[in-house]
């Protein structure tokens, strides 16, 4: 990726971005009712997810180590989806032999099995999504939802850090460019997500992106991502893709493209989308663009349960704790 292009996309999708006010734009255009289930276990119907193990990514990031196997796949086998096929996909994935895999070359390059990493914009600070839960017991209430006390504890030091990829306003085109890498923290050449991975050692890494890439392509969404995936992949971190509750590029085109890499690569997919049709305005403020809620780590309340930022934490959770689970089963 060109620097200029770069720069030109990202500080146009800043402009716009629903970190720092968008105004208002058109609403989901769902056609799915308000059925969607997040209590969820460990063990939610499994979805078709092939393992690729074919040539080598073609990431331009900076290097990481490399893996033992390679997992892109080559046009002539990449699997679809069908269009709208997504949108039937259960909130929280299952992560399958391919994932453990990943996870084990990671542990192999030396990294965390009690990190996590979080590439993603203001919906995703710490003080709007996971961060209540790396404060200790007290500040937040798990209610019925006491079975992911576990997964807390084994992430506990990941939570209320803000990642080097997360950031206000932050999109693909930002994870991607040393220019939005933190001085301070990242060596010449790194751009946020590779610094985060080289810093923080994740094992996991939740990929929430696409709400400040609205001013972007579709093909030039999917070739942003492509190029996360296949770099988080490389580095030894399984990722967990999410689908987003709003609409801001129009027709759900970002969230097919999510589904359909997480169905190519093999890799689980947090459909917050589903979660979030049942919800009031689908969890979405009047703007659209930013959720609803301001007490994330509140399961108990019935009220904050029909809140955009508490049910983006509480899926979140079990799609953390069902991959944790999955990667390491024996």
């Amino acid at each position: 990726m060109k620097a200029r292009p770069v720069i030109v996309a990202f500080t146009l999708s800043l402009m716009l971005s629903a970190c720092s006010g968008a105004g208002p734009v058109s609403p989901p255009e769902s056609t799915l009712s308000a059925s969607a289930e997040i209590r969820h276990h460990r063990t939610p119907p499994p979805v078709s997810t092939p393992t690729q193990e074919d040539p080598s990514p073609t990431t331009t990031t900076s290097p990481s180590p490399s893996p033992s196997r390679t997992l892109s796949p080559t046009p002539s086998d990449t699997p679809t989806l069908a269009p709208d096929e997504w949108r039937s996909m259960p909130v929280v994935p299952v992560a399958g032999e391919n994932n453990r895999r990943i996870f084990q070359d990671g542990i192999g390059f030396g990294n965390d099995p009690h990190a996590f990493s979080i590439l993603g914009d203001c919906l995703s600070l710490p003080e709007n999504f996971l961060g209540v839960f790396g404060r200790g017991l007290g500040q937040y209430n798990l209610g019925e939802y006491y079975y992911l006390q576990p997964v807390i504890d084994q992430f506990r030091k990941s939570f209320s850090r803000q990642s080097i990829s997360n950031g206000n306003g932050f999109n693909t085109a930002a994870v991607l460019s040393p220019l939005k890498a933190n001085p301070r923290l990242c060596q010449r050449g790194e751009n946020p997500m590779s610094c985060e991975y080289r810093v923080h050692h994740p094992s996991i890494a939740i990929i929430a992106l696409g709400t400040d890439d609205n001013t972007a392509a579709p093909e030039v969404f999917e070739q942003r991502m492509r190029e996360i995936v296949e770099f988080t992949i490389s580095s030894g971190v399984v990722p967990i893709l999410a689908t987003k509750a709003d609409n801001r590029e129009g027709h759900d085109a970002f969230n097919r493209i999510i589904a359909g890499l997480a169905y190519e690569y093999g890799i689980p997919m947090w459909n917050f989308w589903a979660a979030a049709q049942s919800l009031p305005l689908h969890g979405l403020s009047d703007d659209r663009g930013h959720l609803t809620g301001n007490n994330p780590g509140d399961f108990a309340s019935p009220a904050n349960l029909n809140r955009g930022k508490t049910v983006r934490s509480l899926t979140a959770l079990q799609a953390l704790d069902a991959v944790w689970h999955g990667v390491t089963a024996p």
